[in-house]
């Protein structure tokens, strides 16, 4: 609700300042260059605190270590890694964490 108006002042006073086209194209500019800019600050701030073993990134913190998803046959109940059931070659599985 904040960023909604101040953004909507900035983008006010720029209109008054600058010519019509000039000042359109820069409020348009800051209003979608500032939620970029703080999302980023957000992202790297919260970067740091996923050190502590949860993980802090990826699908839920599963892309980071040498933890690899297993997968079971729907046919056979076999295990395996693949794409396809390397006992029945059912391609139906679901996945084991």
């Amino acid at each position: 609700m904040i960023f909604l108006f101040v953004s909507l002042a900035v983008s006010i006073g720029i209109q008054l300042v600058v010519p019509f086209p000039y000042g359109l194209g820069a409020a348009l500019a800051i209003f979608i260059a500032f939620p970029l800019l703080l999302r980023r600050r957000y992202m790297n701030r919260m970067r740091g605190y996923g050190d502590s073993g949860m993980g802090g990134g990826g699908f839920f913190g599963m892309g980071q270590g040498g933890s690899t998803i297993k997968y079971v046959c729907l046919v056979c109940n076999h295990h395996f890694k693949g794409g396809s059931c390397p006992r029945c070659g059912s391609k139906m599985k679901r996945a084991d964490f």
